[in-house]
């Protein structure tokens, strides 16, 4: 007779999945295995969550970014660096053209800067600081994302010595801006 064997409980083995590849980090710094943590995230989604298990998928996945720039932006890989410093596990995907993937998300056309990036269900246009990310995910307003447009002097990713004074704008469902946060000057 062979002993019962406990079947593993599907969300354990959804987060054993979600971690392993959130670790993996490969030469580039790049996160190996987007695909499966992907595909874990979205088994996780369809998973009937009680409020503890919301909250713990939501808290596991609100670090998970992916931030979409073109090979040969340095500003672009130096912002990645700031917010892998500040505890977000980020993904880099080179795109000839980040266009579409503004597009997609409803990037207004005067918010743009040189990169996007995704994370928690909100859109990260350009060089936001990380600070500013954490409250977004804190707090989950009603909106689109937040944005730095352009790329001012002394925002992550942009230290030159200078500090130019630049705001980080809420982009509103409806189109509306509001000032998130303000830096330097």
């Amino acid at each position: 007779m062979r002993p019962s064997v406990r079947p593993r409980p599907l969300r354990l083995h959804i987060l054993t999945v979600l971690i392993v590849a959130a670790c993996s980090t490969a030469a580039d710094g790049t996160v190996a295995g987007d695909s499966v943590a992907s595909t874990a995230r979205e088994a996780a989604a369809n998973v009937p969550a009680t409020d503890s298990h919301a909250a713990s998928r939501a808290s596991v996945d609100s670090f998970l970014m992916t931030v979409y720039k073109t090979p040969t932006c340095g500003c672009c890989r130096n912002w990645v660096d700031h917010v892998r410093e500040n505890g977000f596990r980020a993904t880099a995907t080179d795109l000839a053209d980040v266009t579409p993937v503004k597009n997609t998300h409803k990037v207004p056309v005067d918010l743009v800067s040189c990169h996007t990036a995704l994370i928690g269900g909100y859109v990260v246009e350009g060089h936001v600081p990380a600070e500013d990310i954490r409250r977004l995910l804190k707090e989950r307003p009603d909106i689109i994302g937040i944005a730095v447009p352009g790329m001012p002097s002394g925002s992550p990713g942009m230290e030159t010595g200078q500090v130019d004074k630049y705001d980080v704008i809420a982009i509103g469902k409806d189109g509306s801006r509001k000032v998130w946060a303000s830096h330097g000057g």
